[in-house]
């Protein structure tokens, strides 16, 4: 649906989309809204084609360098640029799993003291055991719905930090905020986390966020475990340096969690049953991999922000391969 004054607004980032996008573009224009609608995407430097598709639908389309992409600028300026109240964000690999994906965060903006809220992620078909398993335990991954608010940054401190994050969960590849709350509380620059970094602050400002699991969408990637270790440093350097998550402060505990994830992975793949026995075989293989990848990008990414740095076994090359992008 679109009009001339739009209540709400799409935003998507898009680069090199890939020849699904069609479809996902499609799903999301194809939303049933109960009121107007415009989409918004901001290009950053697409070379595949996906640039001349967008220009031949009817979104507003801006086109920016690909060096001045950043997680949290560039949606601050699609929520610039946004003429609804309401702007729903996502990714353009996030397939709507139905028509009503939209309409569901959208009313949970009944409440005016709503700032934000945001949808659940199911895997795709070809999601791999472990990206499923790590699935469930997210919170966007769960079918339970919740509220979430702080009386202050008392609460929030007192709280143990693995609480701290469940309290200010939030995750940008589906999900909505209120713009007249972004002009207050904007995203900050972040390479990566700016959607956990804003409800921290939306929340201790007095607002409220709204996880609703009936907005779903499709979103998984199958990520080698060299791209899964980047982008766990990542995420942890950021949780530690947002809410002072430190999961495996020693590199004893490290090695013994890499021990304990891959058995827990190889329980994973045992109760896959959808797993052909080759299939089961090969992921049965690649448990400590993953475990080991997934365990050190833990520790060596919180212990980049607490002073550890000098202890860590490779800075210099993780540090380089993280400005590659994860």
């Amino acid at each position: 649906m679109s009009g001339e004054d739009p209540a709400v607004t799409l935003f998507l980032p898009t680069w090199n989309a890939g020849p699904e996008f069609p479809a996902i573009l499609a799903a999301m224009l194809g939303q049933e809204l109960d009121r107007p609608f415009e989409t918004v995407v901001i290009d950053s430097g697409s070379s595949d084609g996906t640039v001349e598709f967008l220009e031949r639908q009817p979104v507003r389309l801006t086109r920016i360098p690909n060096s001045e992409f950043n997680h949290g600028l560039t949606r601050n300026r699609g929520v610039a640029l946004a003429r609804g109240e309401i702007v729903v964000l996502s990714v353009q690999d996030a397939m709507p799993a139905d028509a009503h994906w939209m309409q569901r965060l959208v009313d949970c903006f009944d409440d005016p003291k709503v700032a934000g809220a945001f949808g659940r992620q199911l895997p795709r078909a070809d999601a791999n055991p472990f990206i499923k398993a790590r699935l469930r335990s997210w919170v966007a991954g769960n079918d339970e719905p919740s509220v979430q608010s702080l009386s202050g940054r008392e609460e929030l401190e007192s709280l143990a930090p693995l609480a701290r994050l469940q309290r200010i969960a939030f995750d940008n590849v589906s999900s909505a905020v209120r713009k007249s709350v972004m002009a207050e509380i904007p995203f900050r620059e972040r390479s990566f986390g700016e959607d956990i970094d804003w409800s921290r602050r939306a929340l201790l400002a007095g607002y409220r966020t709204v996880y609703e699991p009936r907005a779903r969408v499709v979103h998984s990637h199958n990520n080698s475990a060299w791209y899964e270790l980047k982008r766990i440093y990542a995420d942890h350097a950021n949780l530690n340096e947002t809410l002072g998550v430190h999961t495996i402060p020693t590199f004893t505990l490290c090695v013994e969690c890499i021990f304990r994830q891959a058995l827990h992975y190889l329980r994973v793949v045992e109760n896959e049953p959808e797993l052909a026995p080759f299939a089961r075989m090969l992921w049965c293989l690649r448990a400590f991999p993953y475990s080991f990848a997934e365990n050190l990008g833990q520790f060596l990414g919180a212990a980049s922000v607490t002073g550890l740095r000098e202890r860590r076994v490779f800075p210099r090359f993780v540090d380089w391969a993280l400005r590659r992008g994860v």
